[in-house]
């Protein structure tokens, strides 16, 4: 397949666009599977359940595909935040562990759960921003005999850097500390092996690189997690027989589903499944070679001095980060009206991905000259 193959698998919008890492564009199968799997099972059968749910099972199958792991070690969720706090309710007591670790870089949503969570008798704890979470030392002198939790962001949102996760899963491990990966910004464009890389949950959505839709996110659980964590968030989908319908008898689920919940949302899925589908036939390592050379493709377009991303191909992820010091500014250069907070510390960000077209170099240089003009200005770009 060339580049206009790829490009026919999307609905892509007639402008320039460079905003994957917020939301992928929309599969061209998805509308179909949308009417054929959701809506003409509702409007022929009524009650729809078991068609329903069957697709369902059929993006957990997807996804595990995607994140090297067995379908039962993922449980459907509605974002990150609520996975994470599910997680974190379901952990075995551990009173000589009172501390949940986490990068000031990671995406603040997430924060906002494990501060919460000092309501169960937590302590919230923080590499600090001025550290660099890609050396392997500074989670060697943070993971204490006191950490329950250590949430691991894959590729962070507003640098583009990539952790080695897999050596800090085993760090965590030797510690027997919990390990949460997030996968939101890396999921679809990075290649993902969980099982190989031995982390004990991980976490991620559909609606950036996966490019399907808002709503559709996982939960992975490894084997013993499944076996040691009672999650409180349930629900009859978290119930070993959900139709069972004795409200005196509640057991979980076997494997990651008991992370369910109440009754499941049904449509992100179907829109979800072959928008995974459709990375697959493409090949994450594919997309990720064509990725990367976007990306550096980009980086040698600018001065050095004016990039905040890692330049080094096994640190970043799929994003180029330029620092110009005007978020303001540097969206005017865009077009009129963008936004100059697209992420907290940050204006403006260009993520390269599989569908970007031939015409991104003529808008990329048109945009060059005058943004590099500008005298003391910030533009993440």
């Amino acid at each position: 397949m060339n580049t206009e193959d790829y490009r026919a698998l999307f609905e892509l919008p007639e402008e320039l666009y460079f905003l994957s890492h917020s939301v992928g564009c929309l599969p061209a199968n998805a509308r179909k599977s949308l009417s054929e799997k959701g809506l003409d099972p509702w409007a022929t059968e009524g009650e729809a359940w078991t068609t329903w749910l069957g697709h369902v099972e059929g993006s957990s199958e997807a996804f595990g595909e995607l994140l090297g792991c067995r379908p039962d070690n993922l449980c459907p969720q509605v974002n990150l935040s609520s996975a994470l706090t599910k997680i974190i309710h379901s952990l075995p007591t551990r009173a000589e562990r009172p501390c949940l670790l986490l990068s000031e870089d990671d995406f603040p949503s997430l924060g906002f759960v494990l501060k919460l969570a000092e309501r169960l008798g937590y302590q919230t704890r923080f590499l600090p921003s001025s550290c660099d979470p890609g050396e392997l030392s500074v989670w060697a002198d943070a993971l204490g005999t006191d950490v329950q939790l250590a949430l691991v962001t894959h590729v962070q949102s507003n640098n583009g850097l990539r952790l080695p996760v897999q050596a800090i899963a085993e760090i965590c491990s030797e510690r027997e500390v919990f390990c949460v990966l997030d996968l939101a910004q890396s999921a679809g464009v990075i290649p993902i092996d969980l099982q190989k890389w031995g982390v004990d949950f991980a976490i991620g959505s559909c609606i950036k690189w996966l490019c399907g839709g808002p709503g559709a996110g996982f939960l992975y659980a490894s084997d013993e997690m499944c076996e040691r964590c009672k999650p409180v968030d349930v629900g009859w989908f978290s119930h070993e027989q959900p139709f069972e319908f004795d409200i005196h008898q509640f057991r979980y689920a076997p494997g990651a589903k008991r992370f369910w919940g109440g009754t499941p949302s049904v449509w992100p899925y179907l829109v979800a499944e072959p928008a995974v589908r459709t990375l697959l036939n493409i090949g994450i390592e594919t997309i990720h070679r064509h990725n990367d050379r976007l990306v550096e493709r980009i980086r040698r377009s600018f001065d050095a001095a004016l990039l905040a991303s890692p330049a080094e191909r096994e640190r970043r992820g799929g994003t180029v980060i330029v620092d110009f010091g005007d978020n303001t500014a540097a969206c005017a250069g865009l077009r009129p009206g963008a936004s100059p907070a697209i992420i907290a510390t940050a204006a403006c960000e260009c993520r390269p991905t599989s569908t970007t077209p031939p015409t991104m170099w003529i808008g990329l240089w048109r945009l060059r000259e005058p943004w590099l003009a500008m005298v003391n200005s910030r533009v993440i770009l």
